[in-house]
């Protein structure tokens, strides 16, 4: 029943190029969140080490849930496009 759940909640077409912006002056040029100080690699880090959506959210206000799906989005393409270069 959960895995129902999620999968009709899944969104393939989440377009995180609206929530997801790179400044070459904020933080290195790093993927940060709606140009915002918060990497995309800071929020997967957060998830990684077992913080929740909700405890992320608890801790930085500025974040919404939206945020956090668009960095694993985000995540997600950029695994998929180094897996579809051919190995030399």
């Amino acid at each position: 029943m959960l895995a129902q759940q999620r999968a009709l909640s899944y969104d393939p077409a989440m377009d995180y190029q609206k929530v997801i912006t790179i400044e070459a002056g904020k933080r290195g040029g790093k993927p940060c969140i709606r140009g915002l100080r918060i990497t995309v690699y800071d929020v997967l880090e957060y998830l990684a080490s077992g913080m929740s959506e909700q405890e992320i959210v608890r801790d930085f206000p500025d974040l919404t849930s939206e945020d956090i799906r668009a960095c694993l989005a985000f995540a997600a393409d950029r695994e998929r496009r180094l897996f579809a270069v051919p190995a030399a």
